[in-house]
């Protein structure tokens, strides 16, 4: 093959070959997401979190992983944060509500989202967080979970522990999970019964989560803190109710739901702030 081929050959890749990905501008907002193909960082001008006064029921795990959240802002050591249990009791909501409690005190801190079916690329993301060393970054993963023959649990280690050049200092890391060990019970189970060696069939997988400093659990809230919360937004919104009048509405819709959470709260208070005439 002669020089010219190689030369057509070579001008050819360079065409199809994505640009380098330009320089974040970290300034525009205090929120992104992080895209793929082509690589990306998004700003997101207004996220969508409520205050964290309003997050009822969790006070133990509120409390920690805003001091976490805290200390990691003000270059102090931190831990990762796994938030696990039961679904709607609040574990995204906390993790957006600590970030922007930490820049109501008046430090400095961005929440970078992470999807869970592009864990595959985050080494390329360590790589721009580490290059911005005047910022502090929480990467959020939300809903991480593993199936039998799913392997970004793998990527997730270069976050976790950063390989030989470590996790960048001026990132954390935060995930929820509706499992305490990111996998079904009934998966490390049915490996454990099939594997030559049960100790070591599921020990890679389940040991993630002993990756994390922090796990907090989020267990399904009572009645009382049900109306609790409820109650929180109406005095937080303006909607004018009567105890009575709430207990009976509030106790109806999470019969029609099969249960109670944050979440149901929430949905019911949006329907009755919509109801009343109450904007949110």
């Amino acid at each position: 093959m002669d020089e010219q081929t190689l030369k057509r050959i070579a001008e050819a890749l360079e065409r199809i070959a994505p640009a380098p990905m330009a320089a974040p501008d970290f300034d525009a907002a205090d929120a992104f997401v992080w895209h793929v193909a082509p690589d990306r960082l998004v700003p997101v001008p207004q996220v969508n979190r409520m205050p964290i006064g309003l997050l009822v029921g969790i006070n133990r795990s509120r409390d920690t992983l805003l001091e976490n959240t805290r200390q990691f802002a003000r270059g102090l050591p931190a831990n990762n944060a796994l938030l696990w249990g039961a679904r709607g009791m609040g574990k995204s909501s906390l993790v957006k509500a600590a970030q922007a409690a930490v820049l109501d005190e008046g430090l400095a801190l961005k929440l970078v989202e992470l999807q869970r079916e592009d864990l595959p690329s985050v080494g390329r993301l360590l790589n721009i967080l580490r290059a911005a060393p005047d910022h502090r970054f929480v990467l959020f993963c939300d809903d991480l979970s593993f199936s039998h023959d799913d392997q970004h649990y793998k990527s997730l280690k270069a976050v976790l522990d950063g390989g030989i050049e470590g996790r960048p200092d001026n990132v954390i890391f935060y995930a929820t999970s509706n499992r305490r060990h990111l996998m079904p019970r009934d998966m490390i189970e049915n490996e454990r019964s099939s594997a030559i060696n049960p100790s070591e069939a599921v020990e890679e997988k389940v040991s993630l989560s002993d990756r994390f400093g922090l796990w907090l659990g989020f267990h399904p809230c009572d009645q009382d803190e049900y109306l609790a919360m409820i109650r929180g937004y109406c005095d937080a919104y303006g909607v004018v109710i009567d105890d009575d009048t709430l207990r009976a509405e509030a106790i109806e819709w999470q019969a029609t739901r099969g249960g109670r959470s944050g979440r149901v709260a929430w949905q019911f208070f949006t329907d009755l702030a919509g109801r009343r005439g109450v904007p949110l």
